[in-house]
């Protein structure tokens, strides 16, 4: 997920807290956020999940609601929101 805010400040602690709170969901490998270096304000939650299933689940999740309800007013744009699958490097061969 990425988001571009004009209240980065405000977005930020939003978005530690999802971060840190989620990465205890059932099926949840690992969550980070990470901070553009090129465009002040934007920031990327990258997510890992056992099954796609699981990542799907946690977007119903009263955790990702509350995060999104927090973000209503500091956004710039709406969120990018995407799924990706892992490539394996052997797969290529």
């Amino acid at each position: 997920m990425s988001f571009l805010s004009h209240r980065p400040d405000e977005l930020l602690g939003v978005l530690s807290q999802y971060t840190v709170t989620s990465r205890g969901a059932a099926g949840c490998r690992n969550i980070d956020l990470v901070a553009s270096l090129t465009t002040p304000g934007r920031y990327l939650v990258v997510q890992k999940w056992d099954s796609t299933e699981a990542q799907l689940a946690h977007f119903n999740d009263p955790v990702t609601i509350a995060m999104a309800e927090a973000c209503v007013d500091l956004l710039a744009e709406p969120p990018t929101i995407d799924l990706y699958d892992g490539v394996s490097m052997h797969d290529l061969a």
